[in-house]
């Protein structure tokens, strides 16, 4: 009888899903890695995408390069439809596939919190398609407000209301305002900059809360300084057509309404009910097992991962550390020994504010602010940014930015199919 090799499916080619396929390439198993894009997203900087930093395709990686350093591991660019865990069968659109063991990476997805309107009239940022959106409708609103002759409707496409308060919030904040003082300014000189507000609104009495007091209220000013205007402890109940409606009854007429706030996990579809906490991640055990099928994985966003009492943030390095745990783990599996508990190692937190602003907070003990804090924050990203000719067009782009305060990529390019609010609707 010819002996067969396990093959492990793989589901999501994030972080962690991608950092498993690494450990995995000398492991002897059939490994298949499955993912709707035939291409990896490096998601911390797509805010950079949206704001004209950087051209697209530097975040998006291609898979079957990434695999040349894998040769036990084939690609499906599938949609995944159901997971049948008894007879361990993963159904797509292209075909349906059996697995021994399966690890299901597949992140988050924007959560409007029940918000009215919100999946309509806003704009995420979870993928790259919402990052060119984005940056489509900002420089569609700046070429409208220039034929429009109505006073207030010029004003209301001129200003870009930011939803969240956290790290994503805050670095399109930022990113956003010296997009338009420091490059829009010299492209759109018929339009008067006093009528261009970038609002950022946030439920919580702080900003960036996973990080230290001063770090947060460092944010504020730096922000504030930069023309951002700021709403704490404000909550929204609905979005309109060219509006939203915050808790207390008052009106913001807006053209463009951001939603960097609420995630959950992104299980797939119809799949067999599991035991599920928090944004709907799932419940795992210690050696991130799910807790009914042993032979199958949950690993970053997807998961709900506790640590000294509290659940992990769902960042990158967090997914990286399980994508490295997860693949240890099942070659354990595979070879009958027990299996470890993941620990996750917090090396540290970081956020970009604007240009020569960031904070950075390492270890749990240390807090770096400013120039260098905003440093540090470019480096890391660098280093894990996937493939050199990505790094050298992101550096590039960088050290452009910051000598001429210039950005290249001011292309509108699907304008139709971008735009949730049409110019008649914000009339």
């Amino acid at each position: 009888m010819l002996y067969q090799k396990p093959k492990i499916v793989i589901i999501g080619a994030g972080f962690a899903g991608l950092r498993a396929v690494k450990n995995f390439a000398r492991v002897n198993a059939e490994v298949l890695l499955i993912d709707r894009n035939n291409y990896h997203t490096f998601v911390p900087l797509l805010y950079q995408v949206a704001t004209g930093f950087i051209p697209p395709e530097t975040v998006a990686y291609p898979l079957r390069k990434f695999l040349r350093h894998a040769p036990n591991t084939s690609f499906l660019k599938a949609e995944v439809l159901e997971i049948d865990f008894r007879a361990k069968i993963v159904k797509t659109d292209k075909k349906n596939i059996n697995y021994d063991y399966l690890v299901i990476a597949t992140g988050s997805q924007t959560k409007f919190l029940g918000v009215d309107g919100a999946p309509k009239y806003t704009y995420p940022l979870q993928t790259l398609d919402d990052a060119v959106a984005l940056r489509d409708r900002i420089l569609s609103n700046c070429e409208q407000a220039i034929s429009c002759t109505d006073e207030e409707t010029r004003k209301q496409l001129l200003t870009f209301t930011i939803v969240g308060g956290g790290a994503t919030g805050v670095e399109l904040a930022g990113a956003l305002i010296e997009l338009i003082t420091d490059t829009l300014a010299k492209d759109y000189r018929e339009l008067d900059l006093k009528q261009v507000k970038v609002i950022l609104i946030h439920s919580g009495n702080r900003l960036l809360a996973d990080f230290p007091y001063h770090l947060g209220y460092y944010t504020e000013q730096a922000l504030c300084r930069r023309g951002v205007q700021i709403y704490l402890n404000t909550c929204v109940t609905s979005v309109m057509p060219g509006a939203i409606e915050l808790e207390e009854g008052s009106i913001i007429e807006t053209g463009t309404i951001i939603w960097a706030v609420g995630v959950k996990a992104n299980l797939p579809v119809d799949s067999e009910k599991l035991a599920t906490a928090r944004k709907d991640q799932v419940c795992v055990r210690s050696t991130l097992q799910l807790l009914e099928h042993p032979e199958v994985y949950a690993v970053g966003d997807v998961a709900y991962v506790k640590q000294d009492g509290k659940p992990l943030l769902g960042i990158a390095p967090e997914a990286l550390q399980q994508g490295t745990a997860v693949a240890n783990n099942l070659k354990r599996q595979l070879r009958g020994l027990s299996l470890k508990p993941f620990n996750y190692f917090n090396k540290g937190t970081a956020a970009i504010i604007a240009r020569n602003a960031g904070v950075v907070y390492l270890f749990g003990r240390i807090s770096l602010k400013g120039y260098l804090a905003w440093l540090l924050w470019l480096g890391i990203h660098l280093y894990y940014l996937p493939g050199l000719s990505n790094r050298l067009t992101v550096l590039g782009s960088w050290i452009r930015d910051y000598l001429t305060g210039e950005r290249n990529v001011r292309q509108i390019f699907s304008v139709s199919s971008s735009t949730k609010i049409t110019f008649s609707e914000i009339r």
